[in-house]
């Protein structure tokens, strides 16, 4: 059988043409045997008909095993024969043939040199792609966060609408002016506690003096 792979072969056939010619090998060896086994079964049958006959049947089967390797030797000779002119003239593409797919080679040919260049930018491609595809990941779950603050600072602003809304009710006045209120008279609690805290450590080291 033939080495050559014959790729291109195999791209238009569908098959590999080593393959169609081990095929078309084992079924005419099967046949040859089938053929060998009813020519057996004939002379059985013919010498069962002949009285006086001294031939047994193990002798009629070594006569058919070696008339069988005779043929299937003459069989393997002419195969070699017919399976290197069916390669070569039928199965075969010329080397100057391209296939309707391949057309494109044709009009577009690259060199080496410019297939590998094309691969790198491929290569540089998919690496830009990926980059952009975290970013893009990134920026997903950066938008996910900001929804999250969104909504809490929503929460918050509809606390402070809620509270100048009871202000208003109340006459206390607008949020800012209470707001303003209250950041003041907190100074001045923290001021009278700065002052209850320098009296009580006054008080405690004299009691320790006394």
């Amino acid at each position: 059988m033939s080495v050559d792979p014959m790729a291109y072969e195999a791209q238009f056939f569908g098959f590999t043409p080593q393959t169609c010619m081990l095929r078309i090998y084992l079924a005419f060896q099967d046949y040859l045997f089938e053929v060998m086994q009813v020519v057996e079964g004939v002379i059985l049958k013919k010498l069962d008909k002949m009285p006086g006959c001294k031939i047994s049947p193990s002798q009629v089967r070594k006569c058919t095993e070696q008339f069988l390797l005779f043929m299937k030797d003459r069989f393997d000779k002419l195969f070699g024969k017919m399976e290197e002119m069916l390669l070569q003239l039928v199965l075969s593409i010329p080397k100057n043939v391209l296939l309707p797919e391949d057309k494109v080679h044709e009009q577009f040919p690259y060199s080496p040199e410019q297939f590998q260049a094309l691969q790198e930018e491929i290569r540089q491609l998919q690496l830009q792609c990926r980059a952009e595809a975290a970013a893009e990941q990134a920026l997903r779950a950066e938008l996910e966060e900001q929804k999250v603050v969104k909504a809490e600072l929503e929460k918050i602003l509809q606390w402070f609408d809620d509270l100048e809304k009871i202000f208003r009710e109340q006459g206390i006045g607008s949020l800012q002016e209470s707001l303003a209120f209250l950041t003041q008279s907190s100074k001045k609690l923290q001021v009278v506690l700065k002052e209850v805290e320098q009296k009580s450590e006054k008080l405690k080291l004299r009691d320790k003096l006394m």
